[in-house]
C-alpha cells in the first residue's frame, strides 16, 4: 500500500478458534509489520524469562523490498511468529495477543499508542542497562555476575550454538546461490548447444537439440530445488539464528535481575532493620528465581522444538538433493546412446 518511500506491505491475519475469550469462531484483521513489532515488544516487556518468538529482520535492501521472494519469506516468518505464540502455554493467554488478533484498526492504533511510565517501549528501558548488563553477559566486565556452573554452561551453549547455526546458515545460502547459478548456466548452455546443432545440421542437429532440451529442463529443476533449499533449509536455519538472539535477550533480563537481587541483598545486610528494604530485596530475589525457573522450562521446550525443526529441514534437504541427483542422472543417461552413436 502507498507509493514510493511511503509504500508498505499489509498482512491478512486469520484467526479460527473455539475459545470463549475470543469474539467469535473466525476473525480477519489487517496488520502491518509495525503491528507485529508492537506485539513482540509488549510480550518481551511482560514475560521475563520466556523466549519470545523472533521476528524477521525489519530492514531490507530497497530494490528487494517488494520482490515476490522477499514478501513470501517475510510472510512465512511472520506466520511462524504468530503460530509459535498461539501454541505457547503462557504467551497465548496474553491480552496483547488477543488485541493483535481481533482489534480493528482504530483499537489497534490506540493500543500501540498506549504508554506506561516514562518509557515508550521496552527497548527504551533496556537501553539504560545496555552497557552494564550486556557487558556482564558478554564477559567484558566483571562487576556482579552469576557464577554457578549451570549459568556458565548455559551461556557457553548459547554462544556456541549461535556460531554454529550462523555458519550452517551461511553455507546453506551458498548452496542456494550455487544451484541458481548452475541452473542459469545450464539454461545458457542449452541455448548455445541448440544453435551449434543447427549450424552443423544432419544427425548432430537432432542430438544437440536433445542435449540442449535436457539442459534447459534440468535448469528448471535446479531453480526449483534452489527455491526448495531457500524456503525449507536455509530459512529454518536463519530462523533459529534469530531465535538464539531472543534467548540472549532473556539472558540480559536474567543478568539484570541477578544484579538487582544481589545489590538489594547486600544493602539489606548493612541495614538489617529496614523493613521496606527487606521487602524490596525479597521481591528482587523472587523475581530472579522466577526468571531462572522459567528459563529452564523454556530451554527444554526450545531444544525439543529445535531438534524437530532442524531435523525436518535436513530431511527436506537430503530428499531434495536425492531427487535432483536422480533427475540429472536420468536425463543424461537418456542421451548417452545417441551421443555414443555420433562419436563412433
Amino acid at each position: 500500500m502507498g507509493t514510493g518511500v511511503q509504500a508498505y506491505i499489509s498482512y491478512r491475519v486469520i484467526t479460527k478458534t473455539n475459545l470463549p475469550e475470543f469474539e467469535g469462531p473466525e476473525k480477519i484483521v489487517i496488520r502491518r509489520y509495525s503491528d507485529f513489532e508492537w506485539l513482540h515488544d509488549r510480550l518481551s516487556e511482560k514475560y521475563k524469562g520466556i523466549f519470545i518468538p523472533s521476528l524477521p529482520e525489519k530492514n531490507a535492501v530497497e530494490k528487494f523490498r517488494f520482490s515476490k521472494e522477499f514478501i513470501e519469506l517475510r510472510r512465512r516468518a511472520l506466520d511462524l511468529f504468530v503460530n509459535r505464540i498461539a501454541v505457547h502455554p503462557e504467551l497465548k493467554q496474553s491480552e496483547d495477543f488477543r488485541i493483535f488478533l481481533q482489534a480493528d484498526e482504530e483499537k489497534m492504533d490506540r493500543a500501540r499508542s498506549y504508554e506506561t511510565g516514562i518509557f515508550k517501549k521496552p527497548s527504551d528501558f533496556l537501553q539504560m542497562f545496555k552497557t552494564k548488563v550486556s557487558d556482564v553477559v558478554l564477559g567484558k566486565e566483571k562487576p556482579v555476575e552469576e557464577s554457578s556452573p549451570e549459568y556458565e554452561k548455559l551461556k557457553n551453549y548459547i554462544f556456541e550454538l549461535e556460531n554454529h547455526l550462523a555458519e550452517a546458515q551461511k553455507q546453506a545460502f551458498r548452496l542456494v546461490k550455487r544451484h541458481r547459478e548452475l541452473g542459469q548456466s545450464l539454461a545458457d548452455f542449452g541455448k548455445a548447444i541448440k544453435l551449434l546443432g543447427a549450424c552443423e545440421g544432419d544427425s548432430l542437429e537432432k542430438v544437440f537439440s536433445e542435449v540442449g532440451s535436457k539442459s534447459e529442463m534440468l535448469s528448471v529443476k535446479l531453480q526449483k530445488e534452489a527455491d526448495n533449499l531457500l524456503f525449507n533449509f536455509e530459512e529454518p536455519l536463519k530462523d533459529y539464528v534469530r531465535a538464539v538472539q531472543s534467548i540472549k535477550a532473556t539472558l540480559v533480563d536474567r543478568a539484570n535481575a541477578f544484579r538487582q537481587h544481589y545489590d538489594l541483598y547486600r544493602e539489606k545486610e548493612y541495614k538489617e532493620h529496614n523493613l521496606y528494604l527487606k521487602a524490596d530485596s525479597d521481591e528482587a530475589t523472587k523475581r530472579f528465581e522466577h526468571i531462572v525457573a522459567v528459563m529452564n522450562e523454556e530451554l527444554a521446550r526450545f531444544q525439543e522444538q529445535k531438534t524437530a525443526d532442524i531435523g525436518l529441514a535436513f530431511h527436506e534437504f537430503a530428499k531434495g538433493q536425492a531427487k535432483l541427483a536422480k533427475d540429472i542422472a536420468d536425463a543424461w543417461r537418456g542421451v548417452l546412446p545417441k551421443l555414443e552413436a555420433c562419436s563412433s
